[in-house]
């Protein structure tokens, strides 16, 4: 191969990466407290503008699961809120996320969560979240001993003028529960 034709492929290369880099949505100063995606893939055909404000939403509404901070998730979800995928004895709307969020850091209060990858396509987010800790409060009648709690979750989020609207989720349950000793492994 030809010296001018590599410094062309390189050159070629150079820039599509500068490109995809610059099509990227900026995360602005004040959001360095929330949890960031290690992987982030977004939808180029949507704005910048768009694509800002739903990832935004989602980093908020995660960082609140890794928190507690209830002024994050009422910050995130949009006041019309609906769980699409509402456990049994979940509360509607805003209410919800924050009475789950309330039990399970009383039973993990160091609780963590990470999110492993982020996709935003069209009006969703899609979030998988890696969550560790270790159960030292209480959990339905059950007094943690230190056990390590690691699991997952996937939240797909529908996200308008900036907000979240509707979550369908799913989370490693099982695994959960026979962490804290409630289910049987």
């Amino acid at each position: 191969m030809k010296t001018s034709t590599v410094v062309s492929v390189v050159s070629r290369i150079a820039l599509a990466a500068a490109t995809a880099a610059a099509a990227l949505p900026a995360v602005s100063a004040t959001d360095d407290n929330l949890v960031q995606p290690k992987t982030l893939i977004v939808d180029k055909s949507l704005s910048k503008h768009q694509a800002e404000q739903q990832i935004r939403a989602a980093r908020l509404y995660d960082t609140f699961w890794s928190t507690g901070d209830e002024a994050q998730a009422r910050e995130a979800l949009a006041a019309d809120f609906t769980d699409r995928t509402l456990p049994a004895g979940r509360p509607q709307g805003i209410a919800g996320p924050l009475a789950a969020s309330k039990g399970f850091h009383g039973a993990v209060p160091d609780v963590h969560a990470e999110v492993e990858q982020m996709i935003v396509a069209g009006d969703r987010v899609i979030t998988h979240l890696h969550f560790t800790g270790h159960f030292t409060g209480s959990f339905n009648g059950v007094q943690g001993k230190g056990q390590v709690v690691d699991f997952i979750a996937t939240d797909i989020y529908r996200v308008r003028d900036g907000k979240i609207t509707d979550n369908w989720h799913l989370e490693d349950n099982l695994t959960f529960l026979q962490q804290l000793g409630v289910v049987a492994r």
